[in-house]
């Protein structure tokens, strides 16, 4: 029905701004947008709590959001979660560390790219609507080392992906 990307800089309020949506879809129907509002909302969290300064932000994360909202953690299959998600509204945030995730699952550039296009695809035929977060990670310098720039290139293209399916 419709698909939102938020993309920006880190700490640059995407994550703030997708909450917020969500407790306006939460609250009322949006005529506007052409569907009605059930006032579920899934959140889907891709952040793995590798170290403890992840877990404290995560710690965060979840208390800005609404306690009765559904949250899924799922770090590789976001296509599923997406699909397995029930009416409402589904917020994923975020898609930078994603595809971090299947990079350090040791995946190769071509599935990291079908993954994108499958989960991309998957919110673009939802009946509700979804809001993506994104980080811009190619505003910078090249990066030294071949890893940074593998990231920094794959995690280009799904952006691409998503926001060319975006409303």
């Amino acid at each position: 029905m419709s698909l939102t990307v938020l993309i920006g800089g880190a700490r640059s309020g995407k994550s703030s701004l997708a909450v917020d949506i969500g407790q306006r879809f939460d609250a009322r129907s949006d005529a506007q947008s052409g569907f009605e509002s059930n006032g579920h909302v899934t959140f889907i969290a891709t952040a793995p709590a590798f170290d403890g300064d992840m877990a404290k932000r995560i710690a965060r994360h979840r208390t800005e959001r609404p306690a009765h909202w559904t949250t899924v953690e799922e770090q590789i299959e976001l296509a599923t979660a997406i699909t397995s998600a029930p009416d409402g509204l589904v917020i994923v945030d975020c898609l930078t560390l994603w595809t971090s995730n299947l990079i350090w699952a040791e995946q190769p550039d071509t599935t990291i790219r079908e993954r994108a296009t499958a989960g991309a695809s998957a919110a673009e035929h939802r009946d509700g609507p979804v809001v993506v977060i994104t980080n811009e990670v190619g505003l910078g310098i090249v990066p030294e080392n071949e890893l940074a720039r593998r990231y920094r290139d794959i995690h280009g293209w799904v952006n691409q992906e998503w926001v060319r399916r975006s409303d």
